[in-house]
């Protein structure tokens, strides 16, 4: 147990504030009370509502090539001119967002790619086993399915796939090439139009990306964890450990880890941390499956030309994707939903169709401009962690997150190096 001596010599539990109730945020608070510490998950909304309610679904361990890649530059005015396309950018938004914009382009650098790439190698390693081990002890095993997924091609050429193919196994990504009889062998309600896809053999996802955040929380609760739905408006550091302020009450702790994705910013200035990130918005549509039907897909199937996902979950299957660059506070263009269903019907020979009970939806990916999340100890603040801005792959990289941020906080060596994931970088 974690304890502190006083000073009359008596020990107290340590206690932490953990800041946010993402995926990012339950593992922090799980693993740190696991650890015997006293834990306070705080987050203005409830566990799991934000993008962890929403997503994809899958543990895309495969995904370790930054998104600042050279081939974007000359597709971007042509991506971001396209409200419907998959990448856009708000006119209103357009000003705030050219610095953003400057330091991505800036990490297309082959320098900084390389790095960031190895970075992200070392923090998917070993990001779906740390899952396994905690589902299994939360005795919710069911909540991961490990069946891989596929990336599939309507249009590119033979030769296009293939030296796509060669560029994951150079990442050491378990990968293999599929031609169309073989992929549909194992999709069978694929599309004649799919030519080619990329099976990633040793990915995962989970058929209820909320009830796994939910999960997971009333697992640190029965080990003592409490939980409190309140705003953090401000954090400062004393001697005497960390003050939270919130909406309803000042609250005083040892201990505090941020962990509030694309809502960081603030709390990271009233610190003097400058943190470049921006909302980087996704959209999905949930489609119910008939309860007298059989679920169109077994694994998750990406689409390399139309740039979304398609994810069986339980009772629905859900499309994701699209990025749009709009802020925090600017309304949802529901309309971007839709289009991933249109987009859908050209991948699948059938597909779920009850307008009625289908459910749009859109959360605020943390996105930093070299595609790394922030997760240290705060260089000018001993008592106060960082765990954020893990871009689209928050539901990916939450219990490795998790993991660190405990060997952090005791003291530990992590079990990867964290020099490229520390704020410094921006600071």
């Amino acid at each position: 147990m974690s304890t502190v001596v006083g000073q009359e010599g008596n020990n107290k539990q340590q206690t932490v504030a953990v800041i946010g109730a993402g995926i990012i945020g339950i593992n922090c608070a799980l693993e740190l009370q696991s650890l015997g510490y006293r834990v306070t998950l705080l987050d203005k909304e409830g566990i799991g509502l934000g993008c962890s309610k929403g997503n994809a679904g899958h543990f895309a361990t495969e995904q370790v090539f930054p998104l600042a890649e050279f081939s974007l530059l000359w597709q971007m005015p042509k991506l971001l001119l396209d409200p419907l396309g998959p990448v856009a950018l708000s006119a209103k938004h357009f000003i705030k967002a050219i610095p953003w914009f400057i330091q991505f382009f800036n990490n297309m650098r082959s320098t900084l790619h390389d790095k960031n790439k190895k970075a992200l190698q070392a923090l998917n390693k070993n990001a779906i086993s740390h899952y396994i081990a905690l589902l299994k002890a939360a005795e919710a095993e069911h909540l991961i399915s490990l069946q891989g997924s596929l990336l599939v091609f309507e249009t590119n050429d033979r030769t296009k796939v293939e030296l796509m193919y060669q560029h994951y196994l150079a990442a050491g990504i378990s990968v293999k090439l599929l031609d169309k009889n073989q992929t549909l062998e194992l999709e069978p309600n694929l599309s004649g139009n799919i030519n080619y896809s990329l099976y990633f053999t040793d990915v995962a996802h989970t058929v209820d990306p909320l009830a796994l955040s939910k999960t997971l929380a009333e697992f640190a609760m029965c080990k003592g964890m409490t939980f409190q739905q309140t705003a953090v408006t401000a954090v400062t550091q004393s001697q005497n450990g960390v003050t939270v302020l919130t909406d309803e009450q000042c609250l005083n702790v040892d201990l505090c880890v941020i962990a509030c994705g694309a809502w960081s910013k603030e709390l990271l200035e009233g610190l003097n941390y400058h943190l470049p990130i921006e909302a980087e918005r996704g959209y999905s549509l949930s489609l119910p499956i008939p309860a007298t039907a059989s679920a169109p897909l077994s694994r998750p199937v990406a689409s390399a030309e139309r740039r979304f996902i398609m994810t069986p979950m339980d009772k629905t299957l859900r499309l994701a994707g699209t990025v749009e660059y709009a802020g925090l506070n600017a309304p949802a263009n529901y309309k971007r939903a839709e289009m991933l269903k249109n987009n859908a019907a050209f991948i699948l020979k059938t597909l779920p169709d009850n307008e009625e009970k289908q459910e749009n939806w859109m959360g605020c990916r943390p996105s930093l401009p070299d595609s790394l999340p922030v997760i240290c100890q705060a260089p000018n603040h001993d008592k106060i962690f960082f765990a954020l801005g893990h871009q689209h792959l928050g539901l990916t990289q939450g219990a490795i997150t998790g993991k660190l941020i405990g060997q952090l906080v005791t003291g530990k060596s992590p079990e990867i190096n964290l020099d490229p994931f520390c704020i410094s970088r921006f600071n």
